[in-house]
Order: C-alpha cells, then sequence, then structure tokens
C-alpha cells in the first residue's frame, strides 16, 4: 500500500460527508465511510456511532485496516452529529436527547481517541479533522445537546491539539450548508427553535453554502499551516 492514503469519513452517506468522499484531495486515496445506511460514493463500515457499544468495533476496525500501512498519510474526518430533537431541554423526548449527546458529545472524544491510538505508531501524515459549529460558541434556545456537543468537540481538539501525539488535529466549521439536517431545521417549530426564521430566510435568499463548497473549504485545510488544536470557521478564512 505504499503511496496510498488512507480516509475514513464518519456519516459520509449523505449532505457534506457524501461530498468529502467525493472530493477526496489525493487520487490514490481509500476511503470508508464509518455510519449506519451507506450508500454513498465510500466504502461502508456500518456502525452506529450513537451506540457506546459499537465504538469498540471502530477501533478494532482501525487497528485491523492499519495493521501494515506503509501509506503517506491517514485521515479521519469526524462529520457525523445530529441537530434532532429540537426543542426545550425539559421537553424534548428522553431517548432522542440521550443518543444526541452521545453521537455529538462522546462519540467525537471516543472516537478521536481510538484514531490517535491506533495511527500511533505509524511514520506518516496524519490528520484528525473534527466538524463543528458556530453553535458551540453562540447559543441557540431549543439546541442544548447540539450546541454543547459542537462545544465539546472544540474543547477537545484545542485539549488534544498541545499533546504529543503526531497528528494535526483542527475543528472545522463549515458554515450554514444546504443539507438533509437544515431541511430537519427549517421545519422546527418557532417555540421549539425561536431562531427558526434566520435559517429559512438564508435557504430564500441564497445565503446557505453547498455541500460541495463545505468540502472543498474543509479540503483546503489540510494544505494550510495550521497548528494542531485549531479551531477554525471557514467563513473568516
Amino acid at each position: 500500500m505504499s503511496g496510498q492514503t488512507l480516509v475514513w469519513i464518519s456519516g459520509a452517506s449523505a449532505g457534506i460527508g457524501a461530498a468529502l468522499a467525493t472530493d477526496v484531495p489525493w487520487p490514490d486515496s481509500r476511503v470508508i465511510d464509518l455510519s449506519r445506511r451507506g450508500g454513498g460514493p465510500a466504502e461502508h463500515f456500518a456502525v452506529d456511532l450513537a451506540e457506546p457499544s459499537e465504538w469498540e468495533r471502530v477501533e478494532q476496525h482501525f487497528v485491523d485496516e492499519l495493521a501494515g500501512f506503509a501509506g503517506e498519510r491517514v485521515v479521519f474526518v469526524h462529520n457525523a452529529g445530529t441537530v434532532v430533537p429540537i426543542g426545550p431541554a425539559g421537553e424534548v423526548d428522553a431517548a432522542a436527547y440521550a443518543r444526541a449527546v452521545l453521537l455529538n458529545s462522546a462519540a467525537p472524544q471516543a472516537l478521536g481517541r481510538s484514531f490517535l491510538a491506533a495511527t500511533a505508531g505509524l511514520d506518516c501524515e496524519k490528520h484528525l479533522v473534527m466538524l463543528t459549529s458556530g453553535a458551540a460558541k453562540k447559543p441557540y434556545a431549543g439546541w442544548s445537546a447540539y450546541g454543547a456537543g459542537k462545544a465539546a468537540v472544540d474543547h477537545w481538539v484545542r485539549t488534544v491539539g498541545l499533546e504529543p501525539n503526531g497528528c494535526r488535529v483542527v475543528a472545522v466549521a463549515p458554515g450554514v450548508v444546504d443539507t438533509a439536517m437544515q431541511g430537519e431545521i427549517r421545519k422546527a417549530d418557532e417555540r421549539a427553535f425561536p431562531s427558526v426564521e434566520r435559517f429559512r430566510e438564508l435557504q430564500r435568499t441564497g445565503g446557505l453554502v453547498t455541500p460541495r463548497q463545505a468540502a472543498q473549504g474543509i479540503w483546503s485545510l489540510v494544505d494550510r499551516a495550521l497548528p494542531s488544536g485549531s479551531v477554525v470557521d471557514l467563513r473568516e478564512l
């Protein structure tokens, strides 16, 4: 596998993840999707990332695929996440809320740690990219699990970026992207999500970024001189 690039993307079955898989900038790449449903442009490793019992399977998968790896670089882009349930924290469905907390907050940290552990012995270029959001900094009523999850991602990246792991770890907010998640947001009741009209207006006025534009912006970070631990917003670059 000399010269090869091995890329994992979580949630690559649709939206930004599928665009990332399509536009991987290295022509010799092998791309693997970590998701429940698959069906996108990458190989599929079926896993429910909101289930803690499944995280060990992902770690073993990393280890198995990297056994004997002699390629040029390994990359993991953690894109999977959910904005639902939307609504006041004390009123939304308890099971859906717990699932959102696990997927948005815990899974990025657990899977990020697994990737760092599995790649620790490799002498090659290593990149770990976490997708974040402006909601990590700006609170929106109705988005407690989503915003808190992205804030956790940001601080995990800042912290791990200080550690001697040989991997460049960054978080990137792609802006407001025209995906199925945005469709869910626009359908929300104004009482559950008081800021919903702002997102409806962005669609009406052409203010949404396409998944491909987001993917190209994310991949462009690989060639930028960003220090490990950076948290960036594509709209500010």
